[in-house]
């Protein structure tokens, strides 16, 4: 299966792509956490990308692309891959088209988690990640045991340095912008399902795995 998971920041894509990747199994890609790395890293691409990601904006689509392609063509994708992130805008989605189509291959399903923007903002302020195995939290929808330690792995858990509301507003209006036209190329295609994201996450995984056994 080749699957896209949309939805704004903090609509819970994260949480819901480790669960459909441990449950199917899937490569979990995630463009936002390659960037990090890259940018943890100092490469080359990660300081063309990190003044973008500061400011809460997309980075430039050919820098995106080309990770894409890159982490695609590795081995384990040839049977099926989970993208998280990716595509933002529709010149993504067709270089996404092209390079899917030269092995074969094609988008099966993409689905998109819905979520009112007050509750966006307010899961940003209180979201938190493990400095080891990189497990996403929240203190509205999915907190931990122990405060400030990872369930998963005993890691400690720490803010990301974009997530605060500033930079969250301003990266929900970026996707708002974006996502509109997005939506609707994947909707002619007959291959979107909305979902409602405000809900608690194994309720909405539920509803994915539904639609996810139907293209199996």
């Amino acid at each position: 299966m080749n699957i896209i998971i949309m939805g704004p920041p903090a609509a819970g894509k994260g949480t819901q792509a480790e669960m459909i990747s441990v449950a199917y199994p899937l490569p979990h890609i995630s463009t936002g956490e390659i960037f990090r790395e890259e940018v943890s890293n100092q490469t080359a691409i990660g300081k063309q990308a990190q003044p973008y990601m500061d400011a809460g904006q997309l980075v430039p689509d050919q820098v995106t692309i080309g990770i894409v392609a890159e982490r695609l063509a590795m081995p384990d994708c040839e049977s099926g891959f989970l993208l998280d992130g990716y595509p933002r805008t529709i010149l993504q989605a067709q270089a996404l088209d092209d390079i899917l189509s030269q092995s074969g291959r094609r988008v099966e399903l993409v689905v998109n988690l819905v979520v009112p923007n007050e509750v966006l903002l307010a899961r940003v302020v209180g979201r938190v990640n493990c400095v080891k195995c990189k497990k996403v939290y929240n203190s509205i929808s999915n907190s931990t045991k122990i405060a400030g330690i990872c369930d998963k792995c005993g890691g400690e858990l720490v803010q990301r340095s974009d997530d605060n509301e500033e930079t969250a507003q301003n990266r929900l209006q970026v996707y708002i912008d974006e996502a509109e036209p997005l939506l609707q190329y994947y909707e002619d295609k007959g291959i979107l399902v909305s979902l409602d994201g405000d809900r608690k996450p194994l309720t909405v995984f539920a509803e994915i795995v539904r639609e996810l056994n139907k293209i199996r």
